[in-house]
């Protein structure tokens, strides 16, 4: 062999497989599938519980044809006593947040923050106490003033530019759950 080529020796297949008994399989295998929650039987028990029901109930319907293509039912796992030991995976993120307790309609708080020598941007909180949409809000927002506008917090919308004295007029013509005793304009804030 020269520098350049590398040696390639092919092994027996039947000297690294170890001779253990391996039960007969004949190819192709049939697997059968769940009309309820299209999985295969084997994967039924993962499907949540009202799904588990539903296979559990075609099951005893359809045992005789279970048994005739030579499906161990008592090797299928759908037991009712299981189910309920069997604790339920929490996912992660957001889906853990928990409701927040609504609290009585405060109080529309609308302030002007400098953001450079002469530009501002107006922060907008308190419209979600009044069980409005902020998204929708900061949209509308966005399409009045023709500028941007977003949702930057829980309760809270940043609109780039000035628009305070535009903005409360807006508020309470759109929104007639707000009056002007619920609007308070605090001015020029920092942040």
């Amino acid at each position: 062999m020269s520098d350049g080529e590398a040696s390639c020796e092919v092994a027996d297949p039947q000297e690294s497989v170890p001779s253990k008994e391996t039960p007969a399989i004949s190819y192709p295998v049939k697997v059968l599938y769940c009309p309820e929650c299209s999985l295969p039987l084997e994967y039924c028990e993962f499907m949540p519980d009202a799904v588990q029901q539903r296979c559990r109930a075609w099951r005893e319907k359809n045992q005789d044809l279970l048994s005739q293509e030579g499906v161990d039912i008592a090797a299928l796992n759908l037991d009712d006593s299981d189910s309920a030991n069997k604790k339920r995976q929490k996912r992660g993120g957001r889906g853990n947040v928990k409701a927040k307790q609504k609290k009585e309609p405060d109080v529309v708080k609308l302030a002007r923050i400098p953001r450079g020598k002469r530009k501002f941007v107006t922060r907008v909180t308190g419209l979600a106490t009044f069980d409005i949409n902020l998204k929708k809000a900061s949209k509308l927002f966005a399409q009045k003033f023709s500028c941007g506008s977003s949702v930057s917090g829980d309760d809270e919308i940043i609109i780039q530019g000035d628009v305070t004295d535009d903005l409360i007029d807006l508020i309470l013509e759109t929104w007639n759950e707000i009056d002007e005793d619920h609007i308070e304009d605090l001015g020029e804030v920092k942040r």
